[in-house]
């Protein structure tokens, strides 16, 4: 099953970098969640929601927005719309560029760094399961095999996703190894 794992389509797991980077984003969240109230987030997903809606527009594209505060950040969601696929793109990628084109209109209208997460047709948040069972069941695989494996390469917050996964089965440990783009988590017993 390791050589399965490994050998996963790398294009499931190579979608676009979603956040900068694993240790800037720590110091982030932790500086965003002590300092940051839901007001300010609120807002950061109003200029959002107004910034994706203009776009919707201009692409003539059907779909609803929805904000939500979760977690310090801002979650701005897409869905309902027949071409809302085409905004996610191969992978993920679009919807990446889109993120990352979001915060950077949020960061114009208040002056400071967003951290807010766009999903669009419930892709980022159906990757995620995915990507907690891929952890799930190769730290499982470890555990039984004695053996480290490596996956394929990651964004961050697929990484983060994966750790956070393998943190909950006892017996094994990960951590990421590689420079981006092709950065990967290795699972070993502990």
């Amino acid at each position: 099953m390791a050589e399965t794992i490994d050998t996963i389509d790398a294009e499931e797991n190579s979608a676009a970098e979603v956040e900068t980077g694993d240790v800037e984003d720590t110091a982030a969240e932790t500086a965003r969640k002590g300092g940051v109230d839901d007001d300010v987030l609120v807002k950061e997903g109003d200029i959002a929601g107004d910034y994706l809606e203009r776009l919707l527009d201009l692409l003539d594209y059907d779909g609803d927005i929805d904000l939500d505060v979760e977690a310090g950040r801002a979650i701005v969601s897409i869905d309902g719309g027949e071409d809302l696929e085409k905004l996610v793109g191969p992978r993920g990628t679009v919807l990446e560029s889109l993120q990352e084109l979001t915060r950077l209109a949020v960061q114009q209208e208040t002056g400071s760094r967003s951290r807010l997460m766009l999903d669009i047709a419930g892709w980022r948040a159906d990757r995620r399961e995915e990507l907690r069972e891929l952890g799930r069941s190769t730290a499982e695989t470890v555990v039984s095999s004695g053996e480290r494996v490596r996956l394929q390469p990651m964004s961050p917050f697929e990484r983060k996703v994966v750790h956070d996964a393998v943190a909950a089965v006892d017996g094994v440990k990960s951590e990421s190894e590689g420079e981006d783009p092709k950065r990967r988590v290795v699972i070993f017993p502990a």
